[in-house]
């Protein structure tokens, strides 16, 4: 007997995607933290491989500018991928990247190895700030948007402040440290696969935009002016970040006469800690306050900076370390929150990937540009000539954010 017709004015809608619980938010933010923990893993340990290896300091420069390449490399494809493809398509295969990476950290015996580790960290890192910080946005939907930007932001700076020092405590306390470190990274990174292949993602309805799928990455047409906002402050902050890891360890000497990894660590950890911890307590603030308060800070580190080289005073250079980390961490938390509050999720990941390109150019040029200034001149004058610059920046930041920041609308 056949079924009677119903009227399909009268049929229920179909259901959409169900919204995910608020823990699934949080738990999509753990591969950013675990890729994360990888970038920086291998500040504190490239004294051992120096010592065991044998190369110079330029030779260290050049391993750590791979990183960059791989990064921005990735970031010309992966934001692009991860819209087209799904965010899992491009995140599991950067996690085997990652994980390629600490094997060949682990029995590096040459730099060829250490350049090769470093090149797949960075591609895997690029992949994670455009497709893994969008997919939590996916995860955290539009009702939950500046939750979203929020814990994709703090899962960044946390571990990249945790690296260094799990990193710089496991290599002067267990054997085989290098081994171990990445043996350890290794086992968060399974972890982290395990949460992206049963995250609840959903392909959105929407079509992304075509074109090439190598090239430089960019926002929708509309959106040039949020993403000018937010890099107005990430990327002098980002910068400032990058000066206190790469050249940090060296005031370190300098100023306490000591090469302990782990205290190398614990500043590089407190400053990500402060970057962390800041986005939770202005949250409710503005984006455009957030934004301003980003940039002082940053001009507050860079005077702290100038101080503590000059004067010798540990406290001083604590502070430069904990003002740079909150510069970034608001720019950062200001930037993405612009983004995520206006660019379709369709086109979220690329537009990750053109904040991040924006952001890091200047943090991977600058610092290696003040290593060799400070060969040159010392490296008091080199960081004040940094610190100079940086302020510079910051103020124009600022300026830009205040001059233009009432044209983007507030939520209500």
């Amino acid at each position: 007997m056949p079924e009677p017709q119903t009227d399909p004015a009268l049929r229920p809608p179909a259901a959409g995607p169900r919204t995910a619980p608020t823990w699934w938010v949080w738990l999509a933010a753990w591969p950013v933290t675990a890729v994360f923990v990888l970038s920086n893993a291998a500040t504190p340990l490239y004294a051992l491989w120096q010592r065991d290896i044998g190369f110079s300091k330029g030779t260290l420069t050049v391993i750590f500018a791979f990183y960059i390449v791989g990064l921005l490399g990735s970031l010309l494809v992966s934001g692009v991928a991860a819209d087209r493809l799904g965010r899992k398509r491009v995140l599991l295969p950067a996690l085997g990247l990652a994980l390629a990476a600490c094997a060949i950290f682990a029995t590096a015996q040459n730099v060829a190895a250490l350049i090769v580790a470093r090149l797949f960290t960075g591609i895997a890192v690029g992949a994670v700030v455009s497709a893994g910080m969008a997919a939590v946005s996916d995860v955290a939907g539009k009702a939950r948007a500046r939750l979203g930007a929020l814990l994709a932001s703090c899962a960044m700076v946390f571990g990249a402040g945790l690296g260094p020092l799990l990193a710089g405590i496991l290599s002067e306390t267990l054997p085989a440290p290098t081994v171990t470190v990445f043996a350890v990274e290794a086992a968060l990174l399974v972890t982290a696969a395990v949460a992206i292949a049963r995250m609840p993602l959903h392909r959105s309805a929407g079509t992304p935009a075509g074109g090439s799928w190598v090239r430089l990455p960019r926002v929708p047409q509309g959106n040039g002016l949020r993403l000018a906002l937010g890099l107005a402050v990430f990327a002098p902050g980002i910068t400032a970040t990058s000066f206190v890891l790469s050249l940090g360890p060296s005031l370190l000497s300098g100023l306490l006469n000591t090469t302990s990894r782990v205290v190398a660590g614990a500043i590089a950890c407190a400053m990500f800690l402060a970057a962390t911890g800041v986005q939770f307590v202005v949250q409710r603030l503005g984006r455009r306050a957030i934004l301003i308060t980003g940039a002082t800070a940053i001009v507050a580190s860079m005077a702290a900076l100038i101080a503590a080289v000059h004067t010798s005073n540990v406290p001083a250079l604590l502070a430069a370390a904990l003002l740079a980390g909150a510069g970034q961490g608001l720019g950062q938390l200001g930037g993405l929150s612009l983004l995520n509050a206006s660019v379709p999720p369709e086109r979220l990941a690329e537009a990750n990937a053109a904040f991040n390109v924006g952001g890091y150019l200047p943090a991977g040029t600058l610092p290696v540009a003040t290593g060799y200034l400070s060969d040159a001149i010392g490296l008091a004058n080199g960081a004040t000539t940094f610190g100079i610059a940086l302020i510079a920046l910051a103020v124009i930041g600022g300026i830009v954010v205040l001059a233009t920041g009432r044209r983007v609308a507030e939520p209500a």
